[in-house]
């Protein structure tokens, strides 16, 4: 068993974090917030007062924080990960940010002495309630196996997909895949709903053949009870899709749906709706057909 420092003990990072706890590690976190910190200690971790605090004794730390910004903001400066942490330790990145950032980040560490793997995680938040989140790991074999322990504690499925960078470009197709299908579970519900179809029957039926995913499963529900409190909000994956659509523009390809649902995205965050789940699309669909 580990000491593992976790920064970010928000709606994924927390139940991460108790779950380390629960298969046996020594598990500290920090939050910009008490509050977070404070239901950590209840479930058996411990709590740190800065950055610092948190990672001077860790065998491996955890970060699952919004951006590409709040990444490097905590990785870096006298009170970061880098300065702070032991020499050796390993650094899991687990938020969504830009391929090219990880791999700067990477290297940082690396030349400071530490090891690092961007690991970022599908799943939503029932994927880190139940440990069943699907984790892409971007670093050295080495290094991703060294982090096996830790992430078999949070994730089911956990593949390593290259060097670094590669888990935040894997990452970032999965969120495009995401959003696509939100959009057209959206469409697909307010189809049945304008011909006066048994929805949930509807839905059913529909999940047991080829039109079955995921995210039906999931969010389906939330859209017929127009229930859109947040699991992943509607801000972040404006954010992941921003990633992608920088990221197809550099490599010189085209995404048409993707553009098309980053737009219908990045409208809902516009009229006010980001701290939404991101099942809240379905607003927008409804919206443009007059309907609510």
């Amino acid at each position: 068993m580990s000491n593992v420092t976790v920064i970010g003990l928000g709606i994924m990072g927390l139940p991460m974090a108790v779950n380390l706890v629960k298969a046996g590690h020594t598990v500290t976190g920090y939050n910009r917030s008490q509050e977070r910190i404070d239901l950590l200690v209840e479930a058996g971790g411990r709590g740190a007062t800065s950055i610092a605090n948190a990672v001077e004794r860790a065998d491996v730390v955890i970060t699952m924080v919004p951006d590409s910004p709040d990444v490097a903001a905590v990785v870096r400066g006298d009170d970061g990960i880098i300065a702070n942490a032991p020499a050796g330790a390993l650094w899991i990145d687990a938020s969504s940010i830009r391929p090219d950032v990880a791999k700067e980040l990477a290297a940082e560490a690396a030349a400071a002495g530490l090891r690092a793997v961007d690991a970022p995680v599908s799943g939503g938040e029932q994927g880190a309630i139940d440990a069943a989140l699907s984790i892409m790991v971007g670093g050295s074999d080495g290094d991703y196996q060294a982090a096996l322990p830790v992430l078999e504690a949070v994730g089911k499925t956990i593949v390593h997909v290259g060097p670094s960078g590669s888990g935040q470009t894997v990452k970032a197709a999965n969120q495009l895949i995401v959003a696509v299908n939100i959009q057209a579970l959206a469409e697909a519900i307010l189809f049945l709903e304008a011909y006066g179809v048994d929805t949930e029957a509807g839905l059913r039926v529909l999940g047991g053949g080829l039109a079955g995913s995921k995210v039906l499963e999931q969010k389906g529900r939330k859209m017929l009870d127009r229930d859109f409190g947040p699991g992943f909000r509607l801000a972040l994956h404006n954010k992941d899709l921003g990633i992608v659509t920088g990221a197809a523009r550099e490599a010189g390809i085209v995404i048409p749906l993707g553009a098309q649902v980053a737009q219908l995205v990045g409208s809902t965050v516009a009229n006010g709706d980001g701290g939404l789940d991101h099942s809240g699309l379905f607003k927008l669909t409804l919206a443009a057909s007059g309907r609510d």
